[in-house]
């Protein structure tokens, strides 16, 4: 999945979260607490998945914890639904929303292109280097600044387009666009 789609999501995600707990605005007082306070827990879940990384142990912990509390919200909201006759045209599309989006965003996280994707990309960075060396060889002098600004380029080359598909690993990040979810948890008060 692209570097930009993977930003989409965490917004898509926190709009999906807020609109859901803005709806439990439908429901009686007593529930809408306690539905609240799920909605608080599922949200810091969902950043601790993300903070956790690159620990994949506890990172997958957090999403099983996130995983947990949506399944409460959803059954919390069910109930609750079935006492307030307007709430469930309101409130359930829009918990459902926020589970679908969650589920997008963890398969977007896990899902990266073939091994022979990644084969290619070596192999051709091996291939050019082998041609070039060819190409120099033929000449007596070496350019010493040639051969170091071709290697580098060319492992730069390699370097951001592996970074671009883990971006909670490398030095591109999407990390600053959890900032949504954050802003989502804090106004969530």
């Amino acid at each position: 999945m692209r570097f930009d789609q993977r930003r989409t999501l965490i917004v898509e995600e926190a709009n999906a979260i807020g609109t859901a707990y803005l709806r439990l605005d439908v429901l009686p007082a007593a529930a809408r607490d306690e539905l609240r306070a799920s909605f608080r827990a599922y949200v810091d879940a969902r950043l601790d998945v993300y903070r956790a990384l690159p620990d994949l142990g506890a990172a997958t912990a957090h999403l099983a914890r996130a995983g947990a509390l949506q399944q409460e919200i959803w059954t919390q909201a069910v109930r609750v639904s079935l006492e307030s006759p307007p709430a469930p045209m309101l409130l359930l599309p829009a918990i459902n929303a926020m589970i679908d989006i969650a589920a997008t965003r963890t398969m977007a996280a896990q899902t990266h292109p073939p091994t022979v994707i990644f084969g290619l990309l070596f192999g051709l960075a091996l291939l050019s280097a082998l041609l070039a060396g060819m190409a120099m060889a033929a000449d007596r002098r070496r350019n010493w600044v040639h051969m170091i600004i071709f290697a580098a380029t060319l492992a730069g080359a390699v370097y951001v387009i592996v970074d671009l598909e883990y971006p909670r690993f490398g030095l591109i990040r999407v990390d600053a666009f959890d900032r949504v979810l954050v802003d989502l948890r804090r106004s969530m008060q």
